[in-house]
Protein backbone atom coordinates (compact mmCIF):
# COMPACT_ATOMS: atom_id res chain seq x y z
CA UNK A 1 0.00 0.00 0.00
CA UNK A 2 1.49 3.30 -1.13
CA UNK A 3 0.67 6.17 1.21
CA UNK A 4 0.56 9.53 -0.58
CA UNK A 5 -1.11 12.75 0.50
CA UNK A 6 -2.75 13.07 -2.91
CA UNK A 7 -5.09 10.12 -2.27
CA UNK A 8 -4.58 9.08 1.38
CA UNK A 9 -6.03 10.46 4.61
CA UNK A 10 -5.68 9.80 8.31
CA UNK A 11 -8.98 8.76 9.92
CA UNK A 12 -9.12 8.83 13.72
CA UNK A 13 -12.12 7.29 15.44
CA UNK A 14 -13.46 8.53 18.78
CA UNK A 15 -10.47 10.56 20.07
CA UNK A 16 -12.66 11.41 23.05
CA UNK A 17 -12.35 11.59 26.82
CA UNK A 18 -14.64 8.70 27.67
CA UNK A 19 -12.32 6.17 26.01
CA UNK A 20 -8.91 7.85 26.33
CA UNK A 21 -8.92 9.79 29.60
CA UNK A 22 -8.32 8.27 33.02
CA UNK A 23 -11.52 10.07 34.05
CA UNK A 24 -13.53 8.53 31.20
CA UNK A 25 -16.34 6.07 31.88
CA UNK A 26 -14.53 3.26 30.02
CA UNK A 27 -11.12 3.62 31.66
CA UNK A 28 -11.64 0.61 33.93
CA UNK A 29 -12.04 -1.63 30.89
CA UNK A 30 -9.58 -0.02 28.48
CA UNK A 31 -6.92 1.63 30.65
CA UNK A 32 -4.46 -1.25 30.75
CA UNK A 33 -4.62 -1.71 26.98
CA UNK A 34 -4.11 2.03 26.42
CA UNK A 35 -1.07 2.14 28.68
CA UNK A 36 0.52 -0.97 27.15
CA UNK A 37 0.09 0.33 23.60
CA UNK A 38 1.04 3.92 24.45
CA UNK A 39 -2.17 4.71 22.61
CA UNK A 40 -2.68 8.33 23.66
CA UNK A 41 0.84 9.33 22.65
CA UNK A 42 0.76 7.31 19.44
CA UNK A 43 -2.46 8.92 18.24
CA UNK A 44 -0.88 12.31 18.95
CA UNK A 45 2.14 11.23 16.91
CA UNK A 46 -0.07 10.29 13.97
CA UNK A 47 -1.86 13.64 14.13
CA UNK A 48 1.48 15.45 14.15
CA UNK A 49 2.91 13.43 11.26
CA UNK A 50 -0.20 13.92 9.12
CA UNK A 51 -0.34 17.66 9.79
CA UNK A 52 3.38 18.14 9.21
CA UNK A 53 3.17 16.46 5.80
CA UNK A 54 -0.13 17.96 4.66
CA UNK A 55 -2.28 14.84 4.77
CA UNK A 56 -6.02 15.21 5.18
CA UNK A 57 -7.29 14.33 8.64
CA UNK A 58 -10.81 13.09 9.36
CA UNK A 59 -12.48 12.46 12.72
CA UNK A 60 -15.34 9.97 13.05
CA UNK A 61 -16.83 10.74 16.48
CA UNK A 62 -19.30 8.88 18.67
CA UNK A 63 -22.14 10.81 20.32
CA UNK A 64 -25.23 9.55 22.14
CA UNK A 65 -28.23 11.79 22.72
CA UNK A 66 -31.33 11.54 24.95
CA UNK A 67 -33.35 10.14 22.03
CA UNK A 68 -30.97 7.19 21.85
CA UNK A 69 -32.01 6.15 25.36
CA UNK A 70 -35.28 4.95 23.80
CA UNK A 71 -33.53 2.12 21.92
CA UNK A 72 -35.29 -1.11 22.87
CA UNK A 73 -32.56 -3.68 22.19
CA UNK A 74 -28.80 -3.92 21.78
CA UNK A 75 -25.64 -5.89 22.40
CA UNK A 76 -23.70 -5.95 25.69
CA UNK A 77 -21.36 -3.02 25.01
CA UNK A 78 -24.11 -1.01 23.37
CA UNK A 79 -26.15 -1.38 26.56
CA UNK A 80 -23.12 -0.44 28.69
CA UNK A 81 -22.64 2.73 26.67
CA UNK A 82 -26.26 3.80 27.00
CA UNK A 83 -26.45 2.97 30.70
CA UNK A 84 -23.14 4.72 31.43
CA UNK A 85 -24.03 7.68 29.19
CA UNK A 86 -20.78 7.28 27.29
CA UNK A 87 -20.08 10.02 24.73
CA UNK A 88 -23.15 11.74 26.16
CA UNK A 89 -24.49 14.99 24.79
CA UNK A 90 -27.78 16.42 26.08
CA UNK A 91 -28.76 17.89 22.71
CA UNK A 92 -27.59 17.29 19.12
CA UNK A 93 -27.83 21.00 18.28
CA UNK A 94 -26.22 22.45 21.39
CA UNK A 95 -22.67 22.42 22.75
CA UNK A 96 -23.78 23.34 26.27
CA UNK A 97 -21.73 21.23 28.68
CA UNK A 98 -19.61 19.76 25.88
CA UNK A 99 -16.25 21.24 26.88
CA UNK A 100 -14.42 18.84 29.17
CA UNK A 101 -17.18 16.24 29.02
CA UNK A 102 -16.74 12.59 28.14
CA UNK A 103 -17.83 13.38 24.59
CA UNK A 104 -15.20 16.12 24.18
CA UNK A 105 -11.85 15.60 22.47
CA UNK A 106 -8.90 14.66 24.60
CA UNK A 107 -7.31 18.00 25.46
CA UNK A 108 -3.94 17.27 23.83
CA UNK A 109 -5.65 16.55 20.50
CA UNK A 110 -7.60 19.80 20.28
CA UNK A 111 -4.86 21.78 18.45
CA UNK A 112 -4.93 19.14 15.69
CA UNK A 113 -8.71 18.77 15.50
CA UNK A 114 -9.71 22.42 15.94
CA UNK A 115 -7.27 23.91 13.42
CA UNK A 116 -9.93 24.71 10.81
CA UNK A 117 -8.62 22.02 8.44
CA UNK A 118 -9.57 18.74 10.07
CA UNK A 119 -12.87 17.30 8.88
CA UNK A 120 -15.16 16.19 11.71
CA UNK A 121 -17.88 14.04 10.17
CA UNK A 122 -21.29 13.38 11.64
CA UNK A 123 -21.39 10.88 14.52
CA UNK A 124 -21.60 7.15 14.03
CA UNK A 125 -24.31 5.76 16.27
CA UNK A 126 -22.99 2.25 16.85
CA UNK A 127 -19.64 0.97 15.56
CA UNK A 128 -19.16 1.59 11.86
CA UNK A 129 -19.45 4.51 9.44
CA UNK A 130 -22.70 3.17 7.98
CA UNK A 131 -24.60 5.80 10.01
CA UNK A 132 -22.44 8.84 9.27
CA UNK A 133 -21.01 10.69 6.27
CA UNK A 134 -17.36 9.59 6.49
CA UNK A 135 -17.39 7.73 3.17
CA UNK A 136 -19.08 10.66 1.40
CA UNK A 137 -16.56 13.15 2.79
CA UNK A 138 -13.64 10.96 1.71
CA UNK A 139 -15.07 10.34 -1.77
CA UNK A 140 -15.74 14.04 -2.34
CA UNK A 141 -12.01 14.67 -1.84
CA UNK A 142 -10.89 11.77 -4.08
CA UNK A 143 -9.47 9.90 -1.10
CA UNK A 144 -9.13 6.20 -1.85
CA UNK A 145 -6.75 5.12 0.91
CA UNK A 146 -7.06 5.45 4.68
CA UNK A 147 -4.62 5.24 7.58
CA UNK A 148 -6.92 4.15 10.41
CA UNK A 149 -6.51 4.68 14.15
CA UNK A 150 -8.51 5.46 17.27
CA UNK A 151 -10.86 3.66 19.61
CA UNK A 152 -11.99 0.97 20.29
CA UNK A 153 -9.90 -1.62 18.43
CA UNK A 154 -12.42 -4.48 18.27
CA UNK A 155 -15.54 -2.35 17.91
CA UNK A 156 -15.49 0.98 16.08
CA UNK A 157 -12.04 0.57 14.50
CA UNK A 158 -12.71 -2.93 13.20
CA UNK A 159 -16.18 -1.93 12.00
CA UNK A 160 -14.77 1.11 10.18
CA UNK A 161 -12.09 -1.11 8.66
CA UNK A 162 -14.60 -3.62 7.36
CA UNK A 163 -16.97 -1.03 5.90
CA UNK A 164 -14.22 1.00 4.25
CA UNK A 165 -12.85 -2.15 2.65
CA UNK A 166 -16.32 -3.09 1.41
CA UNK A 167 -16.61 0.43 -0.03
CA UNK A 168 -13.44 -0.08 -2.07
CA UNK A 169 -10.87 1.80 0.02
CA UNK A 170 -7.37 0.58 0.80
CA UNK A 171 -6.90 0.64 4.56
CA UNK A 172 -3.81 0.51 6.77
CA UNK A 173 -4.58 0.02 10.46
CA UNK A 174 -2.14 1.43 13.01
CA UNK A 175 -2.18 -1.29 15.63
CA UNK A 176 -0.55 0.62 18.48
CA UNK A 177 -2.68 3.74 17.99
CA UNK A 178 -5.73 1.93 19.30
CA UNK A 179 -6.73 -0.14 22.33
CA UNK A 180 -9.66 -2.23 23.49
CA UNK A 181 -11.55 -3.39 26.56
CA UNK A 182 -10.61 -6.37 28.63
CA UNK A 183 -13.66 -7.97 30.18
CA UNK A 184 -13.66 -10.86 32.66
CA UNK A 185 -16.33 -12.76 30.71
CA UNK A 186 -16.13 -11.37 27.17
CA UNK A 187 -12.32 -11.52 26.86
CA UNK A 188 -9.53 -9.35 25.46
CA UNK A 189 -10.90 -7.23 22.64
CA UNK A 190 -7.47 -5.99 21.53
CA UNK A 191 -6.09 -9.47 20.86
CA UNK A 192 -9.19 -10.36 18.88
CA UNK A 193 -8.97 -7.18 16.82
CA UNK A 194 -5.30 -7.53 15.91
CA UNK A 195 -5.89 -11.05 14.61
CA UNK A 196 -8.67 -9.75 12.37
CA UNK A 197 -6.60 -6.78 11.19
CA UNK A 198 -4.01 -9.22 9.89
CA UNK A 199 -6.64 -11.10 7.91
CA UNK A 200 -8.47 -8.03 6.58
CA UNK A 201 -6.39 -4.86 6.27
CA UNK A 202 -4.21 -3.92 3.31
CA UNK A 203 -1.48 -3.13 5.84
CA UNK A 204 -1.01 -3.35 9.60
CA UNK A 205 1.50 -0.75 10.81
CA UNK A 206 3.02 0.63 13.96
CA UNK A 207 2.84 4.36 14.60
CA UNK A 208 6.52 4.70 13.70
CA UNK A 209 5.95 2.89 10.41
CA UNK A 210 2.88 4.95 9.57
CA UNK A 211 4.66 8.23 10.36
CA UNK A 212 7.61 7.18 8.18
CA UNK A 213 5.25 6.26 5.33
CA UNK A 214 3.69 9.71 5.54
CA UNK A 215 7.06 11.50 5.52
Amino acid sequence: MEIRKSDTALVVIDPQNDVLSEKGVSWGLVGDSIKENNTVENIAGLFQAAKDQGFGVFISPHYLYPADQAWRFGGPVEKMMLEGKEFWRPDPLSLNGFTGSGADWLERYKPFIEDGKTVVVSPHKMWGPHTNDLVLQLRKRNISKVVLAGMLANLCVESHLRELLEQGFEVAVVKDATAAPRHPQLGDGYKAAVVNYGFLANAVLTTAEAAKAMS
